[in-house]
């Protein structure tokens, strides 16, 4: 089963992708990571990528068609991919059919993790972590038992993310929106997309998630 999850920076994207990869053993794509991979390799297409990041330019389309094509050719056709960050475009989502079809392979399901945008900037603005040991806090909705203490470490040194700030996140949801709403429709025309409320609780998304894929 090959997936589309949808959602802006905060919507919980990356811990569904997590529990999918773990209860249905699906591989997570995600094209930065698979960049940066396959920078390191040095595929022929890590080498052409590589070329254009340190020039400077905008990695192409053709460039990360090419990354997404070596990445489900490793993988055994009956493993199952969720596409975490693309396609962004409509010229991407044509490019994915290709892709997908060359290797005997189709899109199930598009899945959108809706958000409130006010709650989401209260969800991402109130988070901090353990400097120490990486725990998750929230100023509104987890705050450590003993004020300035760490449950799990002790440790009394805390760190908010530098981007973690509401004109950043108002303006990555702007961002969403630009380039989502686009591939949307092509979606919506197959029958293939389902929206989830991203802001429940992190476990009722992921039944939600998990009676769509069935």
């Amino acid at each position: 089963m090959n997936i589309i999850l949808l959602g802006p920076p905060g919507a919980g994207k990356g811990t569904q992708a997590t529990r999918l990869v773990e209860s249905r053993g699906m591989t997570q794509l995600s094209t930065g990571d698979m960049l940066r991979a396959a920078v390191k390799a040095g595929t022929p297409v890590g080498l052409q990528a590589k070329a254009v990041m340190e020039s400077g330019g905008l990695v192409s389309d053709e460039i990360v068609s090419g990354i997404i094509g070596e990445a489900l050719d490793a993988l055994s056709p009956e493993t199952g991919v969720i596409f975490d960050g693309y396609p962004r475009t409509q010229a991407q989502a044509h490019s994915l059919d290709d892709i997908l079809s060359a290797r005997g392979r189709t899109l199930a399901h598009v899945i959108e993790l809706e958000v409130d945008e006010d709650a989401l900037v209260e969800r991402i603005t109130g988070r901090f972590t353990c400097a120490n040991c990486g725990e998750g806090y929230h100023d509104t909705f987890k705050l450590p038992a003993k004020e300035g203490v760490c449950d799990k470490c002790g440790s009394t040194e805390f760190k908010r993310r530098a981007d973690d700030n509401e004109e950043t996140v108002r303006t990555r949801m702007a961002e969403y929106r630009a380039k989502t709403a686009p591939i949307l429709p092509i979606y919506e025309a197959r029958g293939i997309v389902s929206r989830v409320d991203g802001m429940a609780d992190m476990d009722d998304v992921t039944v939600a998630i998990g009676a769509i894929l069935g």
